[in-house]
């Protein structure tokens, strides 16, 4: 589902960050569905800012879909738009892209997808990314398939018409049985709502009750917003057929693997007030903090996060260390989409019009930075020299991950590897050129401790998907492969 294109709003503070892709989110078997899902849809936000769109079916009106750019709030909220989508199904789709120009983007590049079938209609929205999509395309063209979209998302429309089966989820299966890579897809016909995930789980998806329907989502957070019941998530490789009469059907379409769902989930990509594999996202945030407390203690006297995604980790961090926890660093939650179109002005502000410091609070003080991750590391120098500006004696930069090495291909947006301070710089390297007095990554398996794995990480069989931190990449990015990537060296 990548395209080339890059968030028309976005902003330099976010340019330093990884970006999770998409968040899909569907209901059956509840009056406006499509109203759900825009509230589910307005829940994961935060997983794609760029585009959203959503496919409903009613008996009377058929298929119905809308897709726009910008936020959820600014279009699915007006009831001249949600009148067009009528129905008791509906399925919807939040995106990111990937770096490139505005002019690049193109609204036939929105998901969710619709083709109509011998067998009827049905609607896919995919959140991931397919590791053989190049190689599928160009198979698929060279047969006949004539592509309306630059995603990869795409192929898996093309593989259902060219499928024998007899039923649309099992012409799904058949499908999604000959792409390779990281996908929880939600799909939708007339009558049922489909839920898959992979084999190994990378990307999440959960199973939750709305009175007598189903709803599917990426996480838990957008079930809470509509007062769903969260029943369970659906299993790494598992399908879940949610019907309208309100049974459901499960199986296992693919060959049984153990599962590796994304480490970077509970770092940073889930809302804190989600759970994710049993386990609260905002508990294991803050217990990444107490262990890097416990690998990296230095003497200070304030822990200050860089908000929001640095909070958790620091609370804990202050907890285990027994340092201060301020707010050292504001950050101005209405930027939004204020500068669509920004001067270069405005630009060279930088993450000035993000992030404020707090002066009367940092002015003397050795100051615990806690931030989730280093990229390019743009902007911690930027909110480094910031803290030092205000009057700071020292800057101690704590990461609640271990360093971001290698890029990921399975539906997050990454730079390529040499872009990557950590792929080109040992740590101290990259404390010189971060200019702190002091620069500490947890380790990798203390990530794993505070993600509820008590003896770290197992050499042999990881229990996360951690690519991006070891180079282990647990499905092989073939595409990449073909285009000249070099992957790890086994050890």
């Amino acid at each position: 589902m990548l395209s080339t294109a890059k968030p028309f709003f976005a902003h330099p503070f976010d340019d330093d960050k990884l970006k999770e892709e998409c968040g899909i989110f569907g209901a059956i078997g509840v009056k406006d569905a499509a109203n759900f899902v825009a509230l589910g849809l307005h829940a994961l936000q935060h997983r794609g800012q760029e585009a959203g769109g959503i496919v409903s079916y009613d008996a009377d009106h058929g298929f119905n879909n809308a897709r726009r750019f910008g936020y959820v709030r600014d279009n699915f909220t007006k009831a001249s738009l949600m009148e067009t989508l009528p129905g008791s199904n509906a399925i919807g789709h939040v995106r990111y892209s990937t770096a490139g120009s505005k002019g690049q983007t193109a609204i036939r590049d929105v998901q969710p997808f619709f083709g109509e079938f011998s067998l009827g209609g049905c609607a896919i929205a995919h959140n991931g990314n397919l590791t053989n999509a190049e190689a599928l395309r160009t198979e698929l063209i060279e047969r006949g398939s004539i592509f309306q979209s630059s995603s990869d998302s795409e192929c898996i429309i093309h593989l259902i018409a060219r499928s024998y089966q007899n039923s649309l989820p099992e012409r799904l299966k058949d499908a999604l049985r000959r792409v390779e890579g990281a996908f929880s897809v939600v799909a939708m016909t007339r009558t049922k709502l489909i839920g898959v995930r992979d084999a190994l789980g990378v990307r999440p998806l959960v199973l939750g009750k709305l009175g007598d329907g189903w709803v599917l989502s990426s996480e838990t957070c957008a079930l809470d917003i509509i007062g769903a019941e969260f029943i369970r998530e659906v299993n790494p490789g598992e399908m879940v057929i949610c019907h309208a009469d309100g049974h459901i059907e499960t199986s296992t379409p693919f060959e049984a693997a153990k599962p590796r769902p994304c480490i970077f989930e509970h770092v940073y990509f889930s809302r804190p007030d989600s759970i994710l594999g049993g386990q609260s996202v905002y508990e294991t945030r803050r217990q990444i903090g107490v262990e890097l407390a416990k690998e990296a203690p230095v003497e200070a006297d304030l822990v200050c996060p860089v908000p929001d995604s640095g909070t958790p980790a620091a609370i804990g961090y202050s907890q285990e260390s027994g340092i201060p926890y301020a707010m050292g660093i504001i950050r101005n939650q209405y930027m939004g989409r204020t500068f669509i179109e920004p001067t270069e002005q405005i630009r060279n502000m930088g993450v000035r019009l993000k992030l404020n410091v707090n002066r009367a609070l940092i002015k003397g003080k050795r100051v615990i930075l806690v931030d989730d991750s280093v990229v390019r590391g743009t902007t911690s120098i930027k909110i480094k020299d910031m803290i030092l500006d205000a009057g700071a004696k020292e800057v101690h930069l704590r990461i609640a991950s271990p360093p971001t090495a290698w890029p990921c291909f399975y539906g997050v947006d990454t730079p390529k590897r040499e872009k990557l301070l950590a792929a080109t710089m040992s740590e101290d390297e990259m404390r010189e050129h971060l200019a702190v007095s002091s620069l500490k990554f947890i380790s990798l398996n203390g990530l794993y401790r505070a993600a509820g794995e008590k003896d770290g990480r197992d050499k042999t069989s990881p229990a996360y998907c951690d690519a991006c931190f070891s180079g282990e990449y647990p499905v092989k990015p073939a595409d990449q492969i073909e285009n000249g990537f070099v992957m790890k060296a086994a050890e």
